[in-house]
């Protein structure tokens, strides 16, 4: 498999999206960083709280944009979900510490990553949400060799 290949998906609903977000959470391990890009209200909160869930989290999850990180602690390892929206330059990363988050233990989802391009982590995974008429299209891209081993963990 390429390691840039890209893997496309029709989600006919936030049913559809939760469940696929969930789908993840089986063969998901520590360290990761996933990209979750797309418009607002393409789904990037709601594949999260599918895969939150798919991990046994049971209470809720919410949009970061605020507070720039909500952490998740879990079985064996802890999931940061952040959205970077509200950065007004790439160093706001660096300068609120989020480095410090980046642990061999940690799963990081990144909202709006070009926001803190090069400060940022790079992607070992690339999931784009998109509205369209009756859905959501999605693509999933590998974007390291790790990021490659998961997506076809992930597919089979």
């Amino acid at each position: 498999m390429n390691p840039n290949a890209q893997f496309p998906r029709f989600l006919a609903d936030e049913e559809a999206t939760l469940a696929f977000g969930g789908s993840l959470a089986a063969v998901l391990d520590a360290p990761l960083v996933i990209y979750l890009q797309g418009d607002l209200g393409a789904g990037k909160t709601t594949f999260t709280r599918g895969l939150l869930r798919g991990l046994g989290h049971a209470g809720s999850v919410k949009s970061p944009t605020y507070a720039i990180v909500e952490s998740y602690p879990l079985s064996g390892k802890t999931v940061h979900h952040f959205d970077l929206y509200r950065f007004t330059a790439p160093q706001e990363w660096e300068d609120a510490g989020l480095d410090d988050l980046l642990t061999e233990d940690s799963v990081c989802l990144i909202e709006w990553p070009q926001q803190g391009e090069g400060f940022a982590p790079a992607a070992d995974l690339s999931v784009r949400l998109e509205n369209v008429e009756n859905g959501r299209s999605c693509s999933v891209e590998a974007c390291t060799e790790r990021g490659r081993e998961i997506l076809e963990a992930w597919l089979s």
